[in-house]
């Protein structure tokens, strides 16, 4: 079973992930956007840094958001082949995994990520992120849920 989301999981949201970052990279100019509501536009952003552009003005953001998430995601593979883990915790792995892998190729790639999903209110914007960013952020959710329920199942035992 776990081999098999493995094969289908991460080629599924990887594929998602380049699919959506190609259309916007060949049809949306850089730092243009199209309004969609008056809350949510598809912008073409380039993220130099990590999660929410943090350290992008650094100049070793390259290589720490390069080499990082490089290790991390050794690290998921070793744990998903490794270990024998619930539906649920492989499940929330795989996601992270998957989005850490979409990003890492725009890294090696381009040198920076493509971000392009836009919320805002008015004049206050939460940073851009795309697919592999929900899917890291989802998978995170999840593990971070499942280690909260594990942990109070265990306590009520006592």
């Amino acid at each position: 079973m776990r081999r098999y989301l493995i094969f289908t999981i991460v080629p599924f949201v990887f594929f998602l992930d380049r699919w959506t970052k190609i259309v916007i990279f060949d049809r949306i100019p850089y730092l243009e956007d199209i309004k969609i509501t008056s809350f949510f536009s598809i912008v073409h952003v380039r993220n130099y840094g990590g999660a929410f552009s943090l350290l992008s003005q650094h100049q070793l953001a390259k290589y720490v958001f390069t080499f990082f998430p490089l290790a991390i995601s050794l690290v998921l593979v070793y744990i998903l082949i490794r270990y024998t883990m619930t539906f649920f915790k492989t499940m929330s792995l795989l996601l992270i995994l998957s989005g850490a892998i979409g990003n890492l190729y725009d890294r090696f790639s381009y040198g920076y990520v493509i971000d392009f999903l836009d919320f805002y209110y008015k004049n206050y914007h939460w940073p851009a992120f795309n697919v592999a960013d929900i899917s890291i952020s989802i998978g995170a959710g999840m593990l971070l849920f499942g280690e909260l329920k594990e942990h109070f199942i265990k306590k009520e035992k006592l």
